[in-house]
């Protein structure tokens, strides 16, 4: 249903009365007509959609203009711009679409039989919003089951001294840990014995099925809950495999920790700042378990700026650029991950199991 809000703003009333000409004498007065100005005009305007978290509208740049007066038969509405538009009963609605927020005037002419008129006016913010581009490239996970082989493999096992951190998990291919699900990625760590690792979760990454250099990234996700937990969304160069890290560099997207629960990082490593680099921003979400949010990050050849629900919380740019601190003017692969623990911090013994739920990643350049 159509929420509308009615706004009430003072009005000026100008009135403009047409006369005959020569002298106002007995016999001109006797053949001219009645002269019928309409009185009492009102123009009430109301915005769709707008409320208390939107005073300017929903963004649709819908209006609705309701005139009345007495007296009048016809209603000419002036949006600006030189558009107009009549009517005989006083409403009509009207789109405007300059995008963002912009002060309009509407005028209203309401006219009697005679011709004669009275006018009024009103002036208010509207909010349109910009038609969002579209991606170059998504993942929308609108499949059930596995994840879709042509874009990730699995990573198995524990890696090297535990993904280089000391990780307690152990990561599987298995359902139990990894699937598609109504829509949504959901990367489940487990309190679950195997290979000799007390934890069980799911690492998948894109390299040599999808890389890409430069774009906005955004990932819509819920992360995971539970002091040890460890959900990571990032990029790794392409070159990984020749150069090794971190000459490959490392754009972490968003990374977060349970014993710091409302505490979110975006992270750079590059030969000159990685493992407990210093080159990275925070910023806090407290429901980050309960309702998804929106990680991004926009990378072009002169910086990297991260986001969390399109808020800018860091940006990275160093001058001049060298190799030891920019090694990203290459592809980069993705890494989605929920590891558990390491040589950083341990893992709450009442812990069972928690899951990260991705809805969607999306490129655009």
């Amino acid at each position: 249903m159509k929420n509308y809000l009615k706004i009430i703003i003072f009005s000026t009333f100008f009135v403009i009365a047409c006369s005959s000409d020569g002298p106002a004498d007995s016999d001109n007065n006797s053949n001219n007509p009645e002269v019928i100005v309409p009185s009492n005009l009102t123009l009430d305007i109301s915005i769709l959609g707008q409320n208390d978290s939107n005073p300017n509208g929903d963004g649709s740049g819908l209006i609705t203009c309701n005139a009345s007066a007495n007296d009048a038969v016809n209603y000419e509405f002036r949006f600006g711009g030189g558009v107009t538009q009549q009517s005989n009963n006083g409403q009509i609605e009207y789109s405007y679409s300059a995008e963002g927020t912009n002060s309009y005037t509407v005028y209203v002419y309401a006219y009697s039989s005679t011709g004669h008129y009275t006018s009024t006016f009103q002036t208010f913010d509207l909010y349109v919003e910009g038609q969002a581009p579209e991606a170059t490239w998504s993942e929308e996970f609108n499949y059930n089951g596995a994840v879709d082989p042509n874009t990730w493999t699995h990573e198995i096992g524990n890696g090297e001294w535990g993904w280089g951190n000391g990780e307690f998990q152990y990561y599987t291919s298995s359902l139990n840990n990894v699937k598609v699900e109504d829509g949504v990625l959901k990367i489940t760590a487990k309190r679950e014995n195997i290979a000799g690792y007390e934890y069980t979760s799911a690492r998948i990454i894109s390299r040599d099925k999808f890389e890409f250099q430069y774009g906005r990234v955004d990932i819509r996700a819920k992360l995971p809950t539970g002091s040890g937990t460890w959900p990571a969304l990032w990029l790794l160069g392409a070159n990984f495999n020749e150069v090794g890290w971190p000459a490959c560099g490392e754009i972490d997207i968003m990374e977060h920790w349970g014993h710091e629960p409302t505490v979110i990082a975006g992270s750079i490593h590059t030969p000159m700042s990685h493992g407990d680099t210093w080159t990275n921003g925070h910023t806090n979400v407290s429901d980050y378990d309960e309702e998804f949010h929106i990680y991004s990050i926009d990378w072009d050849e002169n910086r990297i700026q991260f986001f969390v629900d399109d808020v800018l919380y860091y940006t990275y740019a160093p001058s001049p650029k060298d190799l030891e601190n920019w090694p990203f003017d290459q592809e980069m692969f993705f890494i989605l991950n929920v590891a558990m623990g390491g040589h950083w911090f341990g893992v709450d013994p009442q812990f069972n199991e928690s899951t990260m739920e991705v809805d969607y990643i999306r490129i655009y350049q």
